[in-house]
């Protein structure tokens, strides 16, 4: 068994400044912009650096969904208890998105920034990139949502990479390990055992995360240019303060006077990952980072093995604002009026296109043109006015998203009574908490027992 250093008072020992995993990341971000600006042709050769970090991610992702969820259905007592907190869960997601939608409509109504652009859909090329999420979104309806849920095989889930159809398979599979009784026991042990090992394999790819931050970020501003900004820096400055608004005031809100405790401090013990999802535009990397510092903050490990993986595909808060802000954007720049009833009527239809987008290449910009397409009163060839400026979106709809998730995680946990308060506000308040957290994690994956991370003791939580 694995044992973490410690201090001289038992508590776990702090690494060394440079050594935090966050600080690196945060070097390399900076390191890569600079080569991206100063030699722009050495920044997008850095492409393959960051996109094979991503998939290397990518590639832990599936079945580190499948094993957590089994795991978590398998462990609970009455399984009754996993369908009522689904529902509770996708109700949540679903108020979540169109408290977010909402914000983008109203911010695009008041500052109204595509007036005056008078841009014609007739005289817009589509370029070659831009092309293939146009006929990725054009082919996309909204009911596949719900006929793509069953994958051919059972293989083809992981193949494809499609979270949904992994939640699925897994939730299937915990439901009837479950039902068999004392038979399924050796595989919920196996289950356990299984996930230790996925979890040190992650912790190995994890120390290329600067390295992947670095290509993903020399790449951005190599190939777009810091230039792009300028054009439409507006549009951009908007979503940012948009979405800075919706995670501190309406999730902050909500967590306080709901859950009781602290958005800022959240926020910073979650650090590590804010920095991991802002240096490679995508979540995805910080999803089994923040399914282990929730279940170390309190929250019960079943709920959150349900909860998290589903957000990750249901509750796409930073994707649900840029919908709405992009769409009306196209219309007033395209000189297209909506009236409140249609505009009504398209946050109907984002409901439905803006699921599934996440861990889709260019999820975000499929769902647009999705939403467009089926609408029809908005031309979908207005996507060209915002695709240069897309990708310096993506980090903030990443962020947004996963800001969301840990929200929704506490807020479903706190609903079913599965949220020790006393100790998340114990360790939230602890500035320490989150090195804690990794402690916790290494110990854990060391541990051939199973995966749980181990709580801390009151005392040792104490600021």
């Amino acid at each position: 068994m694995g044992g973490v250093p410690q201090d001289g008072d038992g508590r776990p020992k702090r690494k060394r400044w440079y050594r935090q995993l966050y600080v690196q990341v945060l070097v390399a971000i900076a390191v890569g912009i600079l080569a991206g600006w100063r030699w722009p042709d050495l920044g997008e050769a850095m492409e393959p650096i960051g996109s094979t970090f991503i998939t290397a991610m990518k590639m832990l992702i599936g079945p580190i969904v499948f094993l957590t969820i089994i795991g978590g259905i398998a462990n609970v007592a009455d399984l009754k208890k996993v369908g009522v907190t689904g529902l509770k869960a996708l109700t949540y997601f679903q108020i979540g998105t169109i408290a977010a939608m909402t914000m983008g409509l109203v911010a695009m109504n008041l500052f109204r920034l595509g007036e005056g652009v008078h841009a014609d859909p007739a005289t817009m090329r589509t370029s070659e990139s831009a092309q293939q999420y146009v006929e990725q979104g054009e082919a996309r309806h909204w009911w596949e949502m719900f006929t793509q849920l069953v994958p051919e095989s059972f293989f083809g889930a992981f193949v494809e990479g499609d979270i949904l159809q992994i939640i699925f398979l897994a939730v299937l599979f915990g439901i009837a390990i479950k039902a068999v009784g004392a038979v399924g026991e050796p595989l919920i042990a196996g289950v356990n055992r299984c996930t230790a090992v996925v979890f040190a394999v992650l912790g190995f790819v994890m120390k290329a995360a600067p390295l992947g931050a670095f290509g993903a970020m020399a790449y951005a501003v190599g190939a777009f240019g810091l230039s792009t900004l300028s054009s439409l820096g507006s549009l951009i400055v908007l979503f940012y303060a948009t979405s800075i608004v919706f995670v501190v005031v309406v999730l902050g809100g909500f967590l306080a006077a709901y859950v009781r405790l602290n958005i800022f401090q959240l926020l910073r013990y979650l650090k590590e990952e804010f920095f991991l999802v802002l240096g490679t535009s995508t979540a995805e990397p910080a999803l089994p980072g923040l399914m282990r510092k929730m279940t170390f903050l309190g929250a019960d490990r079943a709920t959150v093995g349900l909860v998290v993986p589903t957000g990750y595909s249901f509750n796409l808060d930073g994707a649900a604002i840029y919908l709405s802000l992009a769409t009306l954007y196209i219309a007033q720049a395209t000189d297209t009026p909506l009236s409140v009833g249609q505009q009504l009527g398209l946050l109907a239809v984002m409901l439905l296109t803006s699921k599934g987008a996440a861990g889709v290449a260019g999820g975000g910009f499929i769902a647009l043109t999705a939403t467009l397409s089926t609408l029809g009163t908005v031309p979908a060839a207005g996507i060209m006015l915002i695709f240069g400026i897309d990708k310096f979106m993506s980090e903030c709809r990443a962020l947004v998203n996963f800001y969301g998730n840990a929200v929704a995680t506490l807020a479903i946990a706190k609903w079913d009574g599965d949220l020790d308060l006393d100790l998340a506000r114990r360790v939230l308040a602890d500035r320490s908490s989150a090195d804690r957290a990794v402690a916790a994690d290494e110990s854990a994956t060391s541990d051939s027992t199973g995966p749980e991370v181990r709580k801390p003791a009151p005392e040792a939580t104490a600021s």
